[in-house]
Formats: structure tokens, sequence, C-alpha cells
């Protein structure tokens, strides 16, 4: 452990190392500018870059780059070497300021949704310096935001700091209103719970489906899968305990708290959860994450998967997303105290998130899911695609009684001015848990569990701030002219009472997959969106996203280019994936089915009844599914006429999408009548369980 603790932030160019390298009035310099939000003037970021430089040369890297997070939802870098000339034609390592604050990687071949054209290729990189640079394979990383050359943001990073200064601001607004001037800054923090599949890298190798998809496109169960939950929290297998090992080595390094390692449910299927962050370095963090799981899976001969469904029928893969927030001066506004009921500046931010969340559902529907998480949402502990807010009988109880006006005497801290029915110590774990729930209130946070595992939560956090620094606005405009605007807490509190009546449909703490809350939800007028591209039309026909206009995190033409690249990417995911189908039942399913009815009849006139069915079965199959298979192929054909991602996605969806699902519900019947040994592709038995030896 002391190791560790020695070794912890090595690979990090952080405050603790700027204040140990840089010259003091430098160092005061930088901590003035990052206090104040000043701009950093050139002769500081000289010699920051001079010693970032110093300190990564002598630890080996040769190179640098500016790391920014594109539309794609992945990470980009582009290296540039140290290495520059002097006059006299002679190499030195050479590192400015202006190398260090700005970059230009063009990157002209990511998605903009028509924010930039060809002839228009110019992209800048400016570094976040909020985040700290870190060294990873041998090269200086340094976060950046990355933006066109007419200043449109072409990333998740500017967008998420913007809405971060939103939220902020907004919630400054509120306290200060209630007399705390001592409040300065609120920071919206998140820690991100990882889940993720792995499987060998021979066996990935071998299947076309999860090369190409990350998923497994046709598949059955085999006879044991999930259902004796023997793998969850069960002993980690030594392969895996030997991978986990390395990853919390390379993360700790990093900075990265990387606190807990487990099994999940689904077999083959963990989990990594770090220590909460800045949202900002959070999400950096994550990907820095997701990138470490997937590059340490290859050296130990695994490959790890974070599509949110690689396999039917088990559990697939979220990105639990806890979000709250907290002041400058250490105070968790999430957070309810001994006595809920007594903490107006804990109600008023309680009320504003259920507001927040009841007036934009969508956009927390839209942010939180990507083409392969619907196949997951709404069974094995994934939420439903209906939102709705779980806070726990206790919290819900302060609202009833907020509501009713009823006040009960107890036997001390009796709150009879406003009516509030006392609560004893109220336990910082103060609700059950509900994995059905899209959005939990667990405690001093909530728990998004809708987001898809594959995911950056960029955009997610975007939304939670910005819908949430909406309603405090609307609150603090309240309270300041509200007829009891001389007491501010009944003011406050009347205000809350009001949000409570009008959003309590929100609210729901039962079985989210039970049919009866389909039908109570539609019942209070929530949405129920079942897939990704008909919630990006849903938002896009409704204006929805105007709120991330109108709380400075978006522009309209902004939010119209990532609307844009959220249809392209369904319809390229879409289309790879049918695609893969059709090609796999062709070259990998039909010629297994060959063999095996070769097999079967070879036995002649003694052919045994079960051979006569079963040749029946895969005969009647083939035929059935042929005929599927040229519709679909002439599906794929058609959609390229569209002139819109938007019209080729939907198209996709209508006609693709459901002869996707009888082809492989066709297959996953057969698939227990095929020999084994015919077989050369792995099936979901060999899959799930060869970690375990």
């Amino acid at each position: 452990m002391e190791k560790i603790v020695e070794e912890f932030g090595l690979d990090v160019f952080d405050d603790k190392k700027m204040k140990e390298l840089l010259p003091s009035p430098v160092y005061k310099r930088w901590v003035d500018t990052m206090n104040n939000k000043a701009a950093l003037d050139r002769e500081t970021a000289d010699v920051i870059a001079h010693e970032m430089k110093t300190w990564a040369l002598s630890k080996g890297c040769t190179h640098y780059t500016h790391w920014f997070q594109p539309l794609t939802g992945a990470t980009a870098e582009k290296h540039d070497s140290f290495l520059d000339m002097d006059r006299e034609g002679k190499p030195l390592a050479k590192f400015s300021g202006k190398n260090l604050i700005k970059g230009e990687p063009d990157a002209s071949s990511f998605p903009s949704g028509g924010l930039r054209a060809t002839f228009e290729a110019r992209g800048y990189t400016y570094w976040d310096c909020t985040s700290p640079a870190f060294i990873k394979d041998g090269v200086l990383f340094i976060p950046t935001i990355f933006v066109s050359y007419k200043g449109e943001a072409l990333d998740f990073k500017g967008p998420l700091l913007k809405s971060m200064e939103s939220v902020s601001k907004a919630s400054c607004r509120v306290i200060n209103a209630f007399g705390d001037k001592s409040v300065t800054r609120v920071t919206s923090s998140v820690g991100l719970e990882q889940e993720y599949f792995l499987v060998t890298k021979e066996d990935f190798l071998a299947r076309e489906d999860l090369v190409l998809t990350g998923k497994t496109v046709i598949g059955s169960l085999p006879p044991k899968g999930q259902e004796l939950e023997t793998h969850y929290f069960g002993t980690i297998p030594t392969r895996v305990q030997d991978f986990m090992k390395d990853v919390n080595a390379h993360l700790w390094r990093l900075g990265i708290f990387a606190k807990t390692e487990h099994n999940e449910v689904a077999p083959g299927q963990f989990e990594l959860a770090p220590i909460f962050a800045d949202t900002n370095i959070a999400i950096d963090q994550n990907q820095i994450i997701m990138d470490v799981l997937q590059k340490t899976a290859l050296k130990h001969d695994l490959v790890c998967l974070l599509h949110e469904k690689p396999f039917a029928g088990i559990n697939g893969s979220g990105k639990h997303n806890n979000w709250s927030l907290t002041t400058n001066t250490g105070v968790n506004l999430f957070d309810p105290g001994k006595n809920p009921h007594e903490n107006i500046q804990f109600l008023t931010f309680l009320c504003a998130f259920i507001k927040a969340v009841d007036t934009h559902p969508e956009l927390i529907r839209l942010f939180t899911s990507c083409p392969g998480n619907d196949y997951r949402l709404g069974a094995n502990e994934a939420p439903p695609a209906i939102i709705s807010i779980f806070l726990g009988s206790v919290i819900e109880e302060v609202l009833d009684s907020l509501v009713d006006d009823k006040p009960k005497t107890y036997a001390k801290n009796s709150l009879k001015d406003f009516g509030i029915s006392n609560l004893s110590y109220l336990p910082r774990d103060n609700s059950d848990r509900n994995r059905t729930s899209p959005v939990a209130f667990t405690g001093n946070k909530f728990e998004v569990r809708a987001l898809g595992s594959s995911m950056s939560a960029g955009y997610l956090n975007v939304a939670l701030n910005s819908i949430m620094a909406e309603s405090l606005n609307e609150i603090a405009d309240e309270i300041e002219s509200h007829k009891y605007r001389q007491d501010i807490r009944k003011a406050a509190l009347d205000i809350c009472v009001d949000i409570v009546k009008k959003h309590r449909r929100i609210l729901f703490g039962g079985d989210g997959y039970a049919n009866a809350w389909v039908s109570e939800a539609e019942k209070r007028g929530l949405l129920n969106i079942k897939t990704w591209v008909e919630t990006i039309k849903y938002v896009e026909d409704h204006n929805s996203a105007d709120v991330l206009i109108k709380e400075g995190a978006l522009s309209s033409e902004e939010v119209t280019s990532r609307l844009d690249v959220m249809y392209e990417t369904y319809a390229k995911v879409k289309a790879i994936e049918l695609k893969t189908v059709s090609d796999m039942m062709k070259t990998k399913v039909y010629p297994v089915i060959g063999k095996n009815i070769k097999d079967l009849a070879s036995t002649g006139e003694f052919m045994p009844v079960y051979f006569k069915e079963t040749i029946a079965k895969l005969t009647d199959f083939v035929d059935a599914t042929a005929k599927e298979i040229a519709e679909l192929d002439k599906v794929i054909a058609d959609s390229k006429k569209f002139d819109s991602n938007k019209e080729t996605g939907l198209y996709l969806l209508e006609h693709g999408v459901p002869l996707h699902e009888s082809i492989r519900a066709k297959y996953d019947a057969i698939e227990g009548l095929l020999s084994s040994e015919l077989f050369t592709y792995p099936t979901y038995g060999k899959l799930f369980f060869k970690l375990d030896f």
C-alpha cells in the first residue's frame, strides 16, 4: 500500500507538481488565474510549458498531444514531437506557451453536423487548464477543447465547461438569496461507475459480429446463463484479477482513484468505480479508464467489450452517472443532513432538480442513449425508457408533509411554523435502492442509471447542468418577486410546495419493469419513447434542446449539428449491424447448416425420426430466412437513396430492424440443433465461462 501511495499521480502534471516545479511567483499567478477565471498571460504560459516539457522529457516522453473529444464520443489525438531545429539546424527540445495553449490538428473528417465543410477544414484545440496534463504510453497528453475556424464547438468538453459555469452561477444566486454570501462558486461533480465485459481475444476474433459491431447479432443462451447469479460479487477469476491489478496500477499513476472492482451479474461482466471528481475531470478520467481497460485487456489476451448489450438475454452494461453539486465552502447541496425537513437549502435544490427533470425528460432520454442502449433499456437491472425519479420513502414523506401542510408533533425539533412533520435523525442512506429507476436519489446525489456503457458522459452532464441552471434561475426569480420575499425561508418553502404539486408525476418508487407502470406513466403524461432515433426526432420536433441554448451551453447551430450527428451515428451503426447479419448468415450459418444436414442425411434409409425432424426444421429455417435476408439486403440498398441521415435512420428502424429481429429469433431457436463441432465461431456457452478456468 505504501508503494501505491508513493506512485499515485506520478504521471499527472497536477497542482502538486506545479507547486513543486514552478517558480513561486508563477505558481501564484497560475492559482489566481484559476480562482478568478482570468486570462492566462503569455509569460506564465511559457514558464508552465517549459516545466511541463522538462518533466515529461525526464519521464521518457518524446511527443505531446492535444487530447480532445470529438463528436464521435471517443477521444482523439495527434502526436507532435518535442524535437525542433535551432537556427544552426541542430536538434533541440522545444515546447512554448503557444504550443501548450493552442493546436491546429485540422481533424476535418470528424462528424460536425454541417458546422464544417472540406473547404473550411481548419480546426483548433485550446488547452483546458482546469484538467491536468498527464503521461500515457510515453506521450504527454494535454486535455483540450476542439473548435472550428469560426469558433463553433466541435466537441463535448467545450459545452460541458460552459454548462458547469451556468449551473454554478444559478446555484450561487439561490444560495446568496438565502443570505450566505460566502459561496462564490458551485461545482458539479460526478462519479462514473463503468461496467464492461471481457472475452478471450481468440474468441473475439472468431466472431465477425463482435469485431464489426461490438455485439453479437445472433446467438442463443446456453443451458446456464446468469440464472443462478453465482457470478455476481463472486470470486474474481485469477486471469481477470491479474488484468484488474494492471489496470489499477496504471490508473493510480494517472491520479485516478479507481476504488471498487467486482464481478457483475452476467457471466464475463465486471465493474470498476472511481471516486467522485469535478464533472469535467471525471469525464476526462472516464475516457482514460475506457482506454486503459481496452488496452490492458489486449496485453492479457483478452478483449474488453464496452457495448451496452453484447449478448442477448443477459444483463447489459451501463455507466452509472452519480451527479451532485458542491459549494466552494464544501457543502453538498443534495445532502439532506440529519433533519431534511429543516434544511431549506436542501429542499430547494431537491425541488429544483425534480422540476428540471420533469420539464425536460426527453433530454435525459436522449443523452443517456445510443444505438446499443436500445437493446439494453427495460430489463436486467437497466432502467426503462420512461424517465422518472426515485426519492425513497423518507424524502417523499418530507415532501408530502410540505404539500399536506399537516404538522406532526415529535419528541424534538418540530417545525410547526412550516407545517413540516418532524423526523428523527436521517442516516446518509435514507432509502432503499431502486435498480429499475432511471434517476435515483441515493443519499446525497442523483444516480442516472440509464447512461450507456460505451458513451461519453459529456452530453448527459451538459443537460443536467443546463436544466438545473434553468430551474434554479426560475426559482431565484420567484424568490426575488415573491410575496414573502422579506422572509426568504417562507418564500422558498412556498415555491417548493408549488413545484411538488406541479411536478409530482415524475416521482415513482415502484417496479419500473411492471406493465402497470407503463399504463400509469401514460396516465401521468410521461413520455415513453422506445428508441434512440425516435427520441432524436422528438427533441428536434419539439425544440426540446432550446434550454441548452438558453443557458449558454450550445448555440442554435451547434444544437442542430449535434442532432444531425446523432442521426448519422444511428444510421451508420444500424447499417453496419444489418450488413453483418446478412453476411454472417450467408458465410457462416448457412454453410454450417448445410454440413449438418449432409451429416444427418448420411445415415440413409435407417435415419432416426429425430434426424428427419431436425433436417426438416433446418430446411424450413433456411427457406424462411433466405427470403428475409433478401429483403434485408434490399432495405440496406434502398436506405442509401435518402438525402438525410434522419430519413435513413428512421427507414432502417422501420424496415431493417424488424427483419433483423425476425431472423435472429428464428436462428436462436435452431442454434441448439446444430452440431457444435461444425461451428467456425464460438457460441454463447463458450464465450461466457472460459474466463473462469
